[in-house]
């Protein structure tokens, strides 16, 4: 069954077999959207949904929502503290 949605790029309503954000004349804004964030990750790994949000002006809940989806995956990492952590 189909399920009515909202673009979240145009606000246009439309249809679609699964969930999706966004309508078939906005996918490429997406997709260059998600190119953003994966050359953002290259750059700057360890970075968190909030850091990611703000250093590319997009909603952190975006951020989530790919995660969600399973395009971006969390992953545990090491912090370490500007300077080798020396005091």
């Amino acid at each position: 069954m189909a399920k009515t949605c909202l673009c979240r790029f145009c606000g246009k309503v439309f249809n679609a077999w699964s969930n999706r954000t966004c309508c078939n004349e906005c996918q490429q804004k997406e997709e260059e959207e998600f190119e953003r964030i994966e050359n953002y990750l290259n750059r700057y790994p360890n970075s968190n949904a909030i850091q990611i949000a703000e250093g590319l002006d997009i909603s952190p809940f975006d951020i989530i929502r790919y995660i969600d989806e399973g395009r971006l995956y969390v992953s545990k990492g090491e912090f370490k503290s500007i300077g080798g952590g020396k005091k």
